[in-house]
């Protein structure tokens, strides 16, 4: 029975090779049909697509993406909003420790995802906003996307329940909210440090009055 499953494996990565090997057969071929007309178009192709790519990424550097900052006010997050289709804003509060764990990972992730606009608002400050946006618990992330929040991320209940989360488990979050450009599977929840692993996304309905700590809220 073993020396026959060896087989059937043995056949799959023959046949897999097999296609691999047509596949790149076909692309040099295709290479090789090719005048230096052709060549020069492909170039320029590929040069005008990075040169946009560039133009790009000055446009969102301009508006302040790029790195996590702090805004002081709530009409500042109604400019900022505004002017970013993508944005992650963070409802924080100072005397709440898990903010400054949230702090650690979204710094990272501003730098790596600059198409996604990463920013602080302190909650007590901002009491229209947290009404409006039902903000209860501290943390919460509010994702926008085109001005609208899309999701929450509230406390750290999507992200494990435990503090050792790492920065790409919280990136994946994000993925799946379609607030960054996520290069993974969204269906793939990366592991945590227990070894457990996610299975979904949990929607957890935001209760009570005022802004509550997650630990309190826990």
């Amino acid at each position: 029975m073993a020396n026959q499953s060896v087989d059937i494996l043995s056949k799959v990565l023959e046949q897999s090779a097999k296609l691999v090997e047509e596949q790149v057969d076909a692309q040099l071929s295709k290479l090789n049909e090719m005048d230096e007309d052709d060549l020069d178009r492909l170039r320029e192709k590929r040069l005008e697509a990075l040169k946009k790519a560039q133009k790009q990424k000055q446009d969102w550097l301009s508006k302040g993406h790029g790195e996590y900052r702090e805004i002081s006010s709530e009409k500042d997050f109604f400019g900022e909003v505004k002017e970013s289709k993508n944005v992650v804003c963070h409802f924080y509060r100072n005397s709440t420790f898990r903010c400054k764990i949230l702090d650690k990972h979204l710094a990272v992730l501003a730098k790596k995802h600059v198409e996604t606009k990463f920013i602080k608002l302190n909650a007590e400050k901002a009491p229209f906003l947290t009404e409006r946006l039902r903000i209860r618990v501290i943390p919460t992330l509010a994702l926008l996307i085109d001005g609208k929040s899309k999701d929450y991320v509230v406390g750290f209940a999507d992200l494990g329940n435990t503090d050792e989360f790492s920065t790409e488990v919280l990136e994946w979050r994000l993925g799946c909210a379609d607030v960054i450009n996520y290069s993974g599977n969204p269906m793939e929840p990366p592991t945590v440090k227990s070894g457990k692993k996610f299975t979904k996304v949990e929607k957890k309905a935001i209760r009570g009055r005022g802004c509550e700590s997650d630990s309190e809220d826990d």
